[in-house]
């Protein structure tokens, strides 16, 4: 079972496995269909396509950041018509390293289904290797999903004040106010430390080992237990990765703030903070 990452290598042998579901959730935020171009044109032979926005966001119910994060019920109905169930093993992959396919990595394992892993490297590696690519829209089995949130993994706006330790995500200009390319506000939540997700990869693209990653988040937490650390970023997607790493290191899962960025500053008396660390 792979519950974390898996190698390009190891998917091949699995392409024709009926008991493996591969979902392609490439996107771009500047142009919301562009993964669903790319994904007509050519994916992993197999693969069906999660959208960001249609599949892995909701209506705003645990939160009213940019991708809500859908209900248990809705996130049951999808991983059924995706034909996901206790059976299978599941591969998520996007164009990178995962700031998307985590998303999906997440809540699978939210709703406890731990056969999941991000494919190391994603699409690129793929390509970049030779290795097979298909434009054949990938036909789904519906199955019935079964599974129960870990509610202990979210986090909502209200929870955020006081919790041990809280990391943006997203890049350090970001993070610093320097620059804000999506929401309105610039800046961090107070008392956040940065930590951005892309220290998570080497030079070549795929994720460090997991020594190297545990070194790197051990010294972010500190003392904090790593099942008390929230991460956020804009909208609860690409902290996910921080999540995968922490997992990927044998550390365990920090926690969610699933409304991020996008939900925190749109409200006019949440405090933002500009510059370094505190």
């Amino acid at each position: 079972m792979f519950t974390t990452l898996i190698s390009p290598e190891s998917l091949l042998l699995h392409l024709s496995d009926p008991a493996w579901v591969i979902v392609d959730c490439r996107f771009e935020l500047a142009d919301t269909e562009a993964g669903r171009r790319q994904y007509a044109a050519g994916h992993i032979p197999g693969a069906l396509y999660a959208h960001l926005d249609e599949d892995l966001s909701g209506p705003p119910v645990t939160d009213n950041g940019r991708h809500p994060l859908p209900t248990p019920a809705a996130m049951t109905a999808l991983f059924g018509r995706l034909g996901i169930d206790e059976r299978k093993q599941v591969v998520v992959y996007d164009a990178g390293n995962g700031a998307y396919a985590a998303r999906l990595w997440w809540m699978l394992h939210y709703m406890g289904h731990q056969a999941t892993a991000v494919l190391d490297g994603g699409w690129a590696v793929w390509q970049a290797a030779g290795l097979p690519v298909s434009d054949e829209v990938g036909t789904p089995r519906p199955t019935v999903f079964t599974g129960a949130p870990h509610g202990e993994w979210l986090v909502q706006m209200a929870d955020v004040p006081g919790v041990p330790l809280l990391v943006d995500s997203r890049g350090p200009a970001r993070y610093r106010g320097e620059i804000e390319p999506i929401d309105k506000k610039a800046g961090h939540i107070p008392e956040a430390v940065n930590y951005f997700y892309e220290q998570n990869w080497g030079a070549n693209g795929r994720y460090l080992a997991p020594n190297q990653l545990r070194t790197q988040l051990q010294a972010l937490l500190g003392q904090t237990p790593p099942d008390e650390a929230v991460f956020y970023c804009g909208s609860g997607v690409s902290a996910c990765v921080n999540i995968l790493a922490m997992a990927h290191s044998g550390l365990g899962y920090g926690r969610l703030y699933v409304g991020s960025w996008s939900e925190w500053s749109r409200q006019p008396e949440n405090p933002v903070a500009v510059g370094g660390e505190p």
